[in-house]
């Protein structure tokens, strides 16, 4: 037990440095629990330490590899490099590797006697040296070139920050916790140096994706469907819908295209879920419908908006405009992301471009995956905070 905590005091470590929330009560909890359980056992051990140190399902792929990898007997250069191998996973993304068998790995009896095995290599393309697929345009991509590029995309994170709920919490936080004061004094506890302090509670932001299928937009269709559903993977609170002269939701659809994971069998069924595939473009009347029967449900949380167009629209720019307006007034921060910005010659000089621009937090190209990496890594450091906005003149 001796060697064991100082050891456990760095698995902690490693879990921090992997960016999963682990906090010093947690370790303290999991010091206290091992006394009451046979450390002999692998299982008990692993279960122990999962159960009270991992609150959030998308971190149960990320904790089994380390777990995996930190607690086996040592093998030299064999374990540094695994451990390596996992930071590198946090900064270009956490792999998708199968939990359960992950999960029964641990549960096996032969598990307790035999060093567990290497944790699987997940290839991380994403940022490799095939710079002409990264810079190739999404409508000029080969069917070939688009399975790779679908192959990439899916190994995107896409973490749009934090919210802060009305709910608190212990922790390092500036407001004194008059509760955790109270219990101290209530067991007789000395006089506490420093005051034990809480914080808000923090949520995943939630996402909401509004994507331009009229027909100016067709050839791009295929691979922004793509991205819908790589943006959808590993998150719950992502709302998702198509428009061209009329707004369709496909949240369900493309949950169903992301459990596939695949887009070319949802993109063919699209066509018969939203009628105004490949028309025309009314911009403003989608936003206003989206207003009227879903702001108020999927807006209540500030999510990122995530707006894809080529900014065609036949419609009435001042209407255009006041749904922009309300639209950027309900939501944490307004992505409007364009596949033709990524020519030098381009111009936002449509009349709804024009209409829409005052009101976008940030205007980016979405034609290349080299693209889409730069608004992965705009979204994984947007600020807790909504920035004070002002409107721009276009």
């Amino acid at each position: 037990m001796s060697r064991l905590l100082p050891n456990l005091v760095r698995f902690g470590r490693l879990l921090h440095d992997l960016g999963l929330d682990i906090q010093a009560g947690r370790m303290l909890d999991v010091a206290r629990a091992l006394p009451l359980i046979d450390i002999g056992r692998r299982q008990d051990f692993y279960y122990t330490l999962r159960t009270l140190l991992i609150h959030r399902a998308d971190d149960l792929a990320l904790f089994d590899q380390a777990f995996r990898a930190f607690w086996r007997p040592p093998r030299g250069e064999r374990t540094r490099r695994d451990l390596r191998a996992l930071g590198e996973q946090r900064r270009y993304g956490r792999p998708r590797v199968e939990q359960e068998s992950l999960r029964a790995d641990a549960e096996s009896p032969e598990a307790a006697s035999a060093p567990a095995p290497s944790p699987e290599k997940v290839e991380l393309r994403t940022y490799s040296g095939r710079e002409s697929l990264r810079q190739k345009d999404f409508g000029k991509l080969t069917a070939e070139e688009l399975e790779q590029a679908r192959a990439l995309l899916a190994q995107f994170r896409w973490e749009p920050g934090f919210r802060r709920t009305l709910r608190w919490r212990g922790g390092g936080g500036r407001r004194p916790d008059l509760r955790q004061i109270v219990r101290d004094a209530s067991r007789g506890a000395p006089e506490t140096l420093a005051l034990p302090g809480r914080e808000r509670r923090r949520k995943p932001r939630p996402i909401v994706l509004l994507c331009d299928v009229s027909g100016s937009m067709e050839r791009y269709s295929r691979m922004l469907l793509q991205l819908m559903v790589s943006i959808t993977e590993g998150f719950q609170r992502v709302e998702a819908f198509v428009f061209a002269t009329r707004l369709t939701r496909i949240t369900l659809p493309l949950r169903a295209a992301r459990r596939a994971r695949a887009a070319s069998p949802f993109a063919g069924r699209l066509a018969a879920l939203a009628p105004d595939w490949s028309g025309g473009t009314r911009i403003g009347e989608a936003l206003r419908a989206f207003h009227l029967h879903w702001a108020r449900r999927v807006s209540s949380r500030g999510p990122v908006v995530l707006l894809i167009s080529d900014g065609w629209d036949r419609g009435d720019p001042a209407a255009l405009s006041r749904e922009m307006a309300r639209l950027q007034r309900g939501c944490h921060r307004l992505i409007w992301l364009n596949p033709l910005l990524g020519s030098p010659e381009y111009q936002p000089l449509t009349r709804g471009m024009q209409a829409a621009l005052p009101f976008v937090d940030d205007f980016l190209p979405v034609h290349n995956l080299a693209s889409l990496e730069d608004l992965a890594q705009r979204l994984n450091s947007l600020p807790d905070r909504r920035r004070s906005r002002r409107a721009r003149t276009p």
